[in-house]
């Protein structure tokens, strides 16, 4: 194809979408071509109607080179597969039927899934998938409960936070959450929770190294750097090769077992067509 050609209706292209924001009209304004790859031609209209109608007239004229580009290579390489590819390659009739075979089947199993499928997963199911298969969920990093406190070094009485930090009692919790609630950057009291050691690592001015050898050799850290101070106290943790406690990994279990559940459904309602059919003598064997 001659490069030249190519470049020059780009150029065009572009200098009629600043000068005008309009469609093309008519049939034959419609089918004018702009660019054309041996017996395949790119008309103007095809690519005004590929324009978004939110563009301004410089986005629009940038959107149309994109596409007249993206057009040209996808027909070039169209050209060389159609040369190279032998019969049998290029036969995808069977591959599109394949396709839209899965595709309907896919978005009919959808419909009965929203319309007939509510799945319940109770907490004694999760419980039992948890203990049956217990091996499978150990941790890959440390988890730890505790409390985070990021502090600005202007805020006033910080030595409280030193103090309230460090303390099991239920009152100094709410001490602790009602001060950082006026003061704190960020703070999170997760004494109910599990998180990874990672997540709090990454909020700390400098990460720590060895985050296992740190846990299992300090209940508190405390650290600054030039804006903050940084205020960490580890309640209960559990390292990297444990048994991963259930409430850490609950939402992973009943993922499984909802997709376990479905997988069911959608198993017991190909039995039931399969039945019906046999039933109402719609499959013939020979």
């Amino acid at each position: 194809m001659n490069q030249k050609y190519v470049f020059a209706s780009l150029f065009v292209l572009f200098a009629i979408f600043l000068t005008s924001a309009c469609k093309v009209n008519g049939e034959q304004e419609q089918a004018e071509p702009l660019v054309r790859i041996n017996s395949t031609v790119l008309t103007k209209g095809k690519v005004y109607d590929a324009v978004p109608n939110s563009l301004s007239k410089e986005d629009s004229a940038i959107f149309a080179q994109d596409f007249i580009n993206r057009w040209i290579r996808s027909e070039l390489l169209l050209s060389k597969a159609e040369l190279n590819l032998t019969p049998g390659e290029k036969d995808v009739e069977q591959l599109l039927e394949e396709y839209r075979r899965s595709l309907l089947i896919h978005q009919y199993q959808q419909k009965l899934l929203e319309q007939k499928y509510s799945p319940l997963i109770t907490s004694s199911e999760i419980k039992s998938y948890y203990n049956d298969m217990i091996d499978n969920f150990k941790l890959s990093e440390p988890v730890i409960k505790g409390v985070f406190v990021i502090v600005p070094k202007s805020a006033p009485n910080i030595d409280d936070v030193e103090k309230l930090y460090r303390s099991d009692e239920a009152e100094d919790i709410v001490a602790l959450e009602a001060y950082c609630f006026k003061n704190a950057k960020k703070y999170e009291v997760f004494l109910d929770h599990w998180l990874t050691m990672q997540n709090i690592n990454k909020r700390l001015p400098v990460a720590l190294n060895r985050p296992e050898r740190f846990i299992r050799n300090n209940n508190y850290y405390h650290t600054t750097d030039s804006l903050y101070q940084y205020f960490l106290s580890i309640k209960d943790y559990k390292m990297s090769g444990e048994v991963a406690p259930l409430d850490f990994v609950e939402s992973k279990v009943k993922a499984i077992l909802l997709n376990k559940k479905r997988l069911e459904f959608i198993k017991q309602l190909e039995k039931d067509l399969y039945d019906e059919a046999l039933k109402g003598k719609y499959i013939t064997f020979y």
